[in-house]
């Protein structure tokens, strides 16, 4: 037999061993007694005393015979547990003889499962929350994890502990539960995973250790691979998925993830810890040391939404564990949890950064402005719903200052429109003139078209954050309001079965109000903000804001189809009240006859130019200057 290339001598002796057993059993095994003969009719009685005798020798003949069957099939089994597994075929006997495949660990939180193969977790249960269809929240179940570390042996063997027998031992008291798995060389040299829960903790203490494996293990590094299959929760399996990858922290304190790509694969460097993020809930591994590298493989299980509904993706984590002297000393935790900001942070190991807030500015608005004011709102009402409506009001009352900057800049651009219009007629066959009169006029009346693009563009982070913020807030999770059931998930108000081509993609197989609402508020904003600037001619290069003014609404109604119906929500009241304000504002506070008086006046007085518009002129008269000897 080969193994690795080199001939295994032990295997030959196993074998030479079995049949020796085999041969010696046939040979010393008692012979069958012969049977009385009872078919003699002229025998009447029988004697009492010479029957039981018999009866206790056949008994005893049994028993015997059992016991070296049972004597057998135990030292066949230490044979080929020996074969197998080496020095830790100890280990593999010991579990034989345990009455349960698996030991319970759990605390008021959660519920694992841990198997004596393996010493893996093949159960872990969320006791507090259920899917979308009202089923319990698993992150592993049913096969869909694979924890393994892989090593190798002094007599040449290449081990898997997912493979090896584990001796489990329950420790318990008022402050922890602990179980000790032991893959035994001996009873004092073994291989040992620990875990530990501590009371309304999603985190476990998970510990690798060995005693006395030295002169048994010959890996300088042991490989750890983890595979798992993410569970899909949610009611739209793409808006999900689209949430659901794998992040880790390398190098220091860097974030990153491996992409939603079909497949995706990433290689780092010092890995201080990984997570296999799935939307609203998430498992991570981390490490009290660093693994020296890391490899990440995410790949997409979703190619058809009516047919693949059971998983979103799939995910590899691969790690080296570097081995002191041939023995395991691994400090590590395990999380089994929901993917919630608020709880992440308080482990203070940079998990928070597991959720999406957004980059830069974003991230710093979200997790210092709106998750703390959204959190204290939905604390002070008790509706998440009524929190993101008062929220959005806050909001937009804030920006209200720059709404009116926007719109007032507008009204100049509106009121100066006839002498624009004016300059266009009188040099379209001159583009130059008519851009250095229109700034002439600019100039004059202290008007700047790009005054009313400077606040919309500060707006951007907070609409931005915000389109982080709702997608990843757990709290919003199966939170209803009004016709959604879940402001997480998309609202619906109508839904059919069948596939529609195209329809049924892009779209999906529901309606959803929100959407339908926030498009419609979008509509009449973009109406009032483009609609006048569509009056005058549309100048080259620059967007057709007709398009927009359609194109805006028709995004909303289909892509946020399948979003959070809570963001829908914030899109619609944000749309309403800016709305209201810009009406406010026209018809309240901006008088357009003043601002043509203010305009005219201005234009009366002396303007004195800075360096910059002198040089900007005096470039503007030299381009001039040479256009008109070139057309002479």
């Amino acid at each position: 037999m080969e193994e690795q290339g080199k001939f295994d001598k032990n295997s030959v002796i196993g074998f030479l061993l079995i049949g020796a057993i085999l041969l010696a059993w046939m040979y010393f095994r008692p012979a069958e007694e012969p049977q009385p003969n009872n078919n003699n009719t002229n025998q009447v009685e029988v004697d009492s005393s010479t029957t039981s005798k018999q009866a206790v020798k056949n008994t005893s003949t049994v028993a015997k015979t059992n016991n070296n069957q049972a004597a057998l099939s135990d030292s066949l089994q230490s044979l080929l547990n020996q074969q197998k597994f080496g020095a830790f075929a100890y280990s593999a006997m010991q579990a034989n003889q345990l009455e349960t495949d698996y030991t319970i660990l759990e605390n008021d939180v959660l519920h694992l499962k841990i198997s004596n193969k393996g010493a893996q977790v093949i159960e872990a249960k969320l006791k507090k929350f259920d899917t979308y269809d009202d089923k319990p929240v698993y992150l592993v179940k049913d096969g869909n994890s694979n924890f393994n570390i892989n090593f190798t042996t002094k007599d040449n063997r290449n081990l898997n502990t997912k493979d090896l027998s584990f001796i489990p031992e329950l420790i318990t008291n008022d402050n922890s539960s602990t179980l000790n798995m032991r893959a035994k060389v001996s009873e004092n040299e073994f291989l040992e995973f620990s875990y530990t829960v501590k009371p309304d903790d999603y985190m476990l203490d998970f510990n690798i250790e060995s005693q006395g494996l030295n002169n048994v293990i010959s890996s300088k590094i042991a490989n750890l691979s983890w595979d798992l299959k993410a569970y899909r929760r949610s009611k739209s399996i793409s808006y999900e998925n689209r949430y659901t990858e794998t992040l880790y922290q390398y190098e220091g304190d860097i974030v990153s993830y491996t992409g939603q790509g079909d497949e995706a694969i990433e290689d780092e460097l010092d890995i201080k810890w990984f997570a296999f993020k799935q939307h609203f809930f998430t498992t991570i591994l981390l490490n009290e040391k660093t693994f020296n590298e890391g490899k990440f493989t995410s790949k997409n299980l979703v190619q058809d939404e009516q047919i693949d509904t059971l998983y979103t993706k799939a995910f590899k984590a691969e790690l080296p564990i570097q081995l002191a002297n041939n023995e395991f000393n691994e400090n590590m935790n395990l999380y089994f949890g929901p993917a919630d900001y608020q709880l992440l942070k308080t482990y203070d190991q940079n998990l928070d950064e597991i959720i999406p807030t957004g980059w830069g500015i974003f991230g710093w608005i979200n997790q210092y402005i709106f998750i703390p004011f959204f959190g204290f709102l939905s604390s002070f009402l008790g509706n998440y719903g009524l929190a993101i409506i008062v929220m959005t009001i806050t909001v937009r009352i804030v920006l209200s200052p720059i709404t009116y900057k926007s719109y007032l800049s507008q009204a100049k651009m509106k009121v100066l429109r006839p002498e624009i219009n004016e300059i266009n007629e009188k040099f379209k066959d001159n583009a130059m003139k008519k851009q250095q009169e229109t700034m002439k006029l600019y100039s004059k009346t202290g008007v700047s078209p790009l005054a009313g693009c400077i606040p919309a563009l500060l707006q951007i982070p907070v609409f931005y954050a915000l389109f982080q913020f709702f997608p990843s807030a757990f709290d919003l999770r199966q939170q209803p309001f009004l016709w959604a059931d879940d402001l997480s998930s998309y609202d619906v108000i109508f839904q059919w079965d069948a596939y529609i081509p195209l329809v049924s993609w892009i779209y999906g197989n529901h309606v959803s109000l929100f959407p339908i609402l926030a498009s419609i508020a979008i509509f009449i904003y973009m109406t009032m903000t483009t609609g006048q600037n569509m009056q005058q001619a549309q100048q080259p290069g620059m967007p057709n804001m007709k398009f927009i003014m359609y194109l805006s609404p028709l995004v909303m109604l289909i892509f946020f189809n399948n979003y959070a119906s809570g963001l829908s929500l914030y899109y619609f009241i944000s749309n309403l009240i800016t709305i209201g304000i810009m009406l406010v504002i026209k018809h309240v506070i901006i008088d357009e006859n003043k601002i043509l008086a203010k305009i005219e006046e201005k234009k009366k007085k002396p303007k004195k130019k800075n360096k910059l518009t002198r040089k900007f002129q005096e470039i503007m008269e030299q381009a001039e200057e040479q256009q008109r000897k070139k057309n002479k």
